[in-house]
């Protein structure tokens, strides 16, 4: 076996390294047997000079394979996983997946907590009364056959060298690797088990990658990656220059769902999620993205995607009643409006500083042991381009304490530029790479 730190001088001048040596760099890093201080040494070099496609798919095939992958033939059908990159307000799984489920593509998807200023799926989900995202294997496959889909949390044994890490990536300045971020993500989307991917690439103020080109970089080398791996994937940039509808918290965003699934949801919300179910069964049914459109706008027309979001929920025993009512959901007790401060346009957002303050509210944790508030965040009165006047109510912020109320607005005030002139318009869906 070849030193590591002979791996690592390779590395560092920019050198190859062999399949053999990658598989034996992350056993080594899962077993202690390479400590961390090499692992950051390694882990740096990389950031410095990148890797080869076929080193990035041997590193994610191996991370993949560091604990357990799912086998989901046991349910019949093309099993089509979406993975987003994160943004604010982001709430399209719980859109697109009763979507793509009617359309009988099976969902099968164990989705993440958020983390930072973007909000997780799981979050999102366990603002339901009851509803439960730590469902068994057993139970996971039952509700994919019984409801035709499952959103369900992941697992600790999927991907962990993935954890370890990004844990190390965390304290060593190399989280912002596009090579890393593809490998990480890619070996947890591997791990999950299905046939086909979608990925939703977010880009701009509220993504975690805000540049354009870093953005098309990392799609290209997930899609890379996955077909490498004998997986059809299919990579979707999305602008996240501001939120994605109007809600930014948990069961805010939940109630912004409900209505898109009864044709009621903001227009820039919509025409993402029809792309997004769009592709995803496309991809499932292995028909032209036109005609799988079609299916798409016409399963949420004709009610069959709210039966099957309402099937999901019931399966996963959350309260039906809820969402039937969304009223009956926990409301903040505090509201708090933020009002323009001169006319004008809304001329830009600070939307990774609306995601901060939405978690300053409570609907977000900087800690993943941190406890979050369901029924925290904000609601947008406005989107981009809006003519305003002075007073006009741009924000309201919802909350549980005054002082959270106050540190919230103090943060927003910082969020929003209204100039003479309205911004230049901005495509929504930027580009595909397949």
């Amino acid at each position: 076996m070849k030193r590591f730190v002979d791996m690592i001088h390779t590395k560092k001048l920019g050198g190859e390294l062999s399949e053999t040596e990658i598989n034996e760099m992350i056993q080594g890093y899962c077993d202690g047997s390479i400590p961390d201080y090499q692992m950051s040494a390694m882990l740096m070099a990389i950031c410095f000079t990148g890797l080869t496609d076929r080193e990035l798919t041997a590193m994610t095939l191996a991370m993949r394979d560091s604990g357990s992958v799912n086998d989901l033939s046991p349910i019949s059908g093309i099993k089509v996983d979406k993975h987003s990159t994160g943004g604010v307000g982001d709430k399209t799984t719980l859109i697109i997946g009763p979507i793509a489920a009617a359309c009988k593509i099976p969902v099968a998807k164990m989705s993440g907590r958020g983390l930072g200023f973007t909000g997780g799926t799981v979050d999102k989900l366990e603002s339901i009364p009851g509803f439960r995202t730590d469902l068994s294997i057993t139970e996971f496959f039952q509700a994919v056959r019984s409801a035709g889909i499952c959103l369900n949390g992941q697992t600790d044994d999927l991907a962990p060298a993935d954890k370890r890490i990004y844990a190390l990536r965390d304290v060593t300045g190399t989280v912002e690797s596009i090579p890393l971020i593809a490998a990480s993500i890619m070996s947890k989307k591997l791990a999950s088990g299905s046939d086909k991917i979608l990925l939703d690439v977010t880009t701009g103020s509220g993504a975690f990658i805000k540049d354009y080109g870093q953005s098309l970089e990392l799609a290209k080398k997930m899609v890379t990656i996955g077909t490498n791996a004998g997986k059809e994937t299919v990579a979707q940039l999305t602008s996240m220059e501001e939120p994605l509808g109007f809600a930014i918290g948990n069961n805010l965003e939940v109630k912004e769902a409900i209505a898109a699934l009864h044709g009621e949801g903001p227009d820039d919300l919509m025409t993402v999620c029809y792309t997004l179910a769009a592709h995803m069964i496309s991809l499932g049914k292995e028909i032209p993205f036109e005609q799988a459109e079609c299916e798409a706008r016409t399963a949420l027309e004709n009610g069959t995607a709210w039966e099957t979001f309402m099937a999901m929920v019931k399966q996963q025993g959350g309260d039906t009643a809820c969402m039937e009512n969304p009223d009956k959901l926990p409301c903040a007790p505090i509201r708090a409006d933020y009002r323009a401060e001169k006319d004008g346009y809304i001329a830009h957002m600070d939307t990774e500083g609306l995601g901060i303050t939405a978690g300053i509210l409570g609907a977000g944790r900087s800690k993943k042991e941190d406890a979050i508030d369901g029924s925290a965040g904000i609601v947008l009165h406005h989107k981009l381009g809006a003519h305003v006047c002075k007073g006009d109510k741009l924000a309201t912020l919802h909350t549980s304490k005054e002082a959270l109320a106050n540190a919230g607005m103090q943060k927003l005030r910082s969020c929003y530029t209204i100039s003479d002139e309205p911004p230049a318009p901005a495509a929504l869906i930027q580009d595909v790479v397949r």
